[in-house]
């Protein structure tokens, strides 16, 4: 099974890869951006076959490697 684990920061934590790209492009003279936030995809073969054991093995190892818990927040897709 395919597995997408999108993480992102909290809302209210500084992201400050975020802002330094947000300055650049105004720089660049693209004035409409007013905010940007970075995060990270990672994309997963899983061998099995339940959907739920899958997404419930997925957050486990969110919880455990793959995002900070205490700045982070992720979203899982399990596509079967």
């Amino acid at each position: 099974m395919r597995v997408t684990v999108h993480i992102e920061r909290r809302p209210d934590i500084a992201d400050p890869e975020g802002s330094t790209i947000a300055r650049s492009i105004t720089d660049l003279g693209f004035e409409a951006v007013t905010s940007v936030r970075t995060g990270r995809s990672l994309h997963l073969e899983v061998d099995a076959t339940d959907v739920e054991d899958v997404r419930r093995q997925v957050t486990e190892m969110c919880e455990k490697l793959l995002a900070n818990p205490v700045i982070e927040d992720y979203t899982i897709e399990v596509h079967p």
